[in-house]
């Protein structure tokens, strides 16, 4: 997993609405780069320091939080909720 060395703005909780929000467009590509690193059988650790900017050795609690949430919401975006970036 590399670093694209760009900068992300991440909650410290994902969305769980049953909609498509503008925080999950616009971080569509953080989505997909978690389920990348779960599909690479990457450790939590190592995905939420690189992909989401937390880390999980100064406060675990939350780094997990984080990943746990948004993979969360990377597993619903690829179920259900990418119909809703194909309206208009």
């Amino acid at each position: 997993m590399g670093n694209d060395n760009f900068q992300i703005n991440v909650m410290d909780v994902a969305p769980s609405a049953d909609e498509l929000t503008d925080y999950d467009r616009a971080h569509f590509r953080t989505y997909l780069r978690l389920l990348d690193a779960e599909a690479d059988k990457a450790s939590w650790q190592e995905a939420v320091s690189v992909i989401l900017g937390f880390h999980p050795e100064e406060d675990e609690e939350c780094a997990r939080r984080a990943y746990d949430t948004h993979l969360a919401r990377a597993h619903w975006m690829a179920k259900k909720g990418h119909i809703g970036l194909l309206r208009p």
